[in-house]
């Protein structure tokens, strides 16, 4: 009997050493691991020059796509939107340097705001202006006017981030209510991804497909000893999907087609691009303040919403920790200097954190705040050089557009990544992600759908009060915008229950210590200013 206990014993002792571990949660990581350069890690020159021109050739898209949109619409010529394109992007490249060195500090493109379309669009088709007959006067009257408009614009911007007005609005966030803001920073722009696509789908579908294999795949076949086929999938694919639309547009085959945004020379900004212009304050003449003042307010603030997210999805993916909300603050400061640049200049529009770039960190592994800089230097450069900056700006937007469809997803997926932090088994929590999520997608779209039909029987639109419906459509046609107030209005009032434990669902003891600055000491290797500045300006 003893000897079967012993053997029993063994057998016993020997299953359970047979026994698979139990299966353990991913850790938590308050920085992203995997980025092979972070914020002031720059990667050597020549890397950091062609990852720069990459960064420049993805902004392009949004800086060339704002004026083709309206400057037509003012009145203006080929030769106008080429200027105001060429304005447009020199002055992306200086609010970008800038930024780089006093604002948030975070390897972010600053660019042209897609928020202020709405109040832009209203001052366009107002009465006064479709009554000029010339339309070079029309055009400069209008822009004259949208100058006017953002410079008042940028004092509230000003005074909201320097103040520290933002900040206290960037404290009522939690992990959890950050998820909605993130992620529908990217998931928002859906209409810039597969509807541009569509319009040329033998260009846009094989950008897509293209990019996707060369950047994921194709290093299973090509073994090479640095990251050469994810770090510069853009270019490569940019370059070879630019050639075969080169191709077929020299071929002919779109000579009978009405289709214009196949063709690679349907821009006409090759042809209306001096060879070398600088831009210059009050180039279009001095600015009227008129009108258009109210929605243009607040699309600053949407722009500085989306340009939240936009900031912590670039710190995620440069490998920082998360951004104090001071800095943010300070950020929001410094894009009202960007707008306020923008309208002396007169490029159409605010500025923004650019969200398709900080995608572009997620997909190159490269977060360095030296990369964004040496972007800024080809955005000065190509707008000067006018003739030689139009040439990457006539690439066709579905080719743009495809590539959106990546970028766009990398940086929701750095909001679904603060769910980490947070108890997804709470009742509290799915309500509130549910309910931010639905909202933030059902209602935006319902303004979408309503915006351009203001003649019919809605009850939000029988205001006769244009300001009113532009104020409504600028922040309601904002998925970022709507799901984060949501989203914060919920987790302010929800009740957390009495456990200890429930008061931790939404992740707030984890943001607690970068609720202010001097809480982390890793906050100055990332967020510091140069020099002494921060002595002079300290955040809190």
């Amino acid at each position: 009997m003893s000897g079967n206990n012993g053997n029993n014993n063994s057998n016993n002792n020997g299953g359970a050493a047979n026994m698979p571990k139990e299966a353990e949660p991913h850790p938590v990581f308050e920085q992203l691991p995997g980025v092979q350069y972070c914020i002031n890690s720059p990667p050597p020159w020549l890397e950091t020059v062609f990852l720069g021109f990459q960064h420049y050739l993805l902004a392009l898209g949004s800086i060339v796509f704002i004026p083709s949109m309206v400057v037509h619409q003012m009145g203006g010529s080929d030769k106008d939107k080429a200027k105001v394109v060429q304005t447009l992007l020199f002055v992306s490249g200086l609010n970008t340097l800038l930024h780089s060195f006093f604002g948030t500090r975070l390897p972010s493109v600053i660019g042209g705001s897609y928020a202020f379309l709405i109040p832009v669009t209203s001052i366009i088709h107002s009465k006064k202006y479709t009554l000029i007959q010339n339309p070079e006067q029309r055009f400069l009257e209008t822009m004259r006017e949208i100058q006017g408009a953002l410079i008042l614009t940028s004092c509230f911007q000003m005074i909201f981030g320097f103040l520290g007005l933002w900040r206290n609005i960037v404290r009522l966030f939690s992990p959890l209510s950050m998820v909605p803001l993130i992620t529908f920073t990217g998931l928002g722009l859906y209409h810039l991804g597969f509807p541009l696509i569509a319009k040329c789908v033998e260009v846009g579908l094989p950008q897509l497909i293209i990019i996707i294999f060369i950047s994921q795949y194709l290093s299973r076949f090509i073994k090479l000893k640095r990251p050469i086929c994810d770090r510069f999938a853009l270019l490569f694919s940019v370059a070879i999907v630019w050639l075969y639309a080169e191709i077929l547009t020299w071929s002919g085959a779109y000579n009978n087609s009405k289709n214009s945004s196949c063709r690679t020379d349907s821009s006409g900004l090759i042809s209306g691009a001096s060879w070398f212009y600088v831009p210059f304050p009050f180039q279009w003449g001095p600015p009227s303040f008129a009108g258009g003042i109210f929605a243009a307010i607040f699309a600053s603030f949407v722009a500085s919403v989306e340009s939240t997210g936009s900031f912590l999805a670039a710190a995620r993916y440069g490998s920082a920790t998360p951004v104090p909300p001071s800095v943010i603050s300070r950020g929001i400061g410094w894009m009202g200097v960007g707008t306020l640049i923008n309208a002396l200049f007169g490029s159409v529009t605010g500025s923004t954190a650019i969200v398709e770039n900080a995608g572009l960190l997620a997909l190159t592994k490269a977060g360095s705040r030296r990369v964004v800089q040496i972007s800024s230097l080809f955005m000065i450069f190509f707008s000067v050089l006018g003739k030689f900056g139009a040439i990457f700006a006539s690439i066709p937007s579905p080719i743009m557009a495809a590539s959106y469809c990546m970028f766009f997803g990398y940086v929701s997926s750095a909001g679904l990544g603060y769910l980490q932090f947070c108890n997804l088994n709470s009742f509290r929590t799915k309500l509130l992600l549910g309910l931010s999520f639905f909202i933030g997608i059902s209602l935006p779209q319902y303004f979408r759908d309503h915006y351009l039909n203001s003649r019919n029987d809605d009850p939000m639109h029988n205001i006769h009060a244009g300001w009113f419906n532009d104020i409504m459509c600028v922040i309601f046609t904002s998925n970022a915008t709507v799901g984060a107030v949501v989203a914060v209005v919920l987790d302010c009032t929800l009740p957390h229950g009495t456990d200890e434990k429930e008061r931790k669902d939404n992740g707030s003891y984890w943001w607690d210590k970068f609720m202010h600055y001097n809480k982390d000491i890793r906050n100055d290797e990332f967020y510091k200013l140069p020099g002494q500045l921060n002595r002079y300006f300290p955040p809190f």
